[in-house]
């Protein structure tokens, strides 16, 4: 599978795979090797949360480790005619003028305009054309967005 992503939320997820590995994993050991001295583990609920803890950072590791490993840097975009990832996308539904920066998943944030490729608009809207009208099913029906723009 391939990510997605801009150059600048790389390096994010880059720094943030280093922090966990070189200094979440050393706390989380020293907590577990602090709650074992307590006795009995069996019926140690901080211990027990500890391990939860430790699960959850071994699989955000995994995670991370797994988009560094199979990324896709998302370059400016010079001028195109198309829509693809990276492109900057103004669309026009119901009249009214919505932009849209298409991203990887792991960039999504549509409250901020940011969607992905593969959400049912970011399908849509890769390799049109400006003039050329989408149809997408939303949980109200049917919405028609119209590229206005791109960028």
């Amino acid at each position: 599978m391939n990510y997605f992503l801009t150059p600048k939320r790389f390096e994010e997820l880059k720094q943030e795979l280093d922090l966990l590995k070189k200094t979440k994993r050393l706390e989380i050991a020293d907590k577990l090797r602090r709650v074992k001295e307590l006795g009995d583990l069996s019926e140690n609920s901080e211990y027990l949360e500890t391990k939860e803890e430790q699960s959850r950072l071994e699989r955000r590791i995994a995670d991370l480790e797994e988009i560094v490993k199979n990324v896709k840097i998302i370059e400016s975009k010079k001028a195109s005619d198309k829509v693809t990832i990276g492109s900057t996308v103004e669309v026009l539904r119901n009249g009214k003028s919505l932009r849209f920066v298409i991203v990887g998943t792991n960039e999504a944030k549509p409250e901020g305009g940011f969607i992905s490729n593969e959400s049912p608009l970011g399908k849509e809207l890769i390799d049109k054309k400006v003039g050329d009208t989408v149809i997408v099913e939303t949980p109200g029906g049917k919405a028609e967005y119209k590229i206005a723009k791109l960028s």
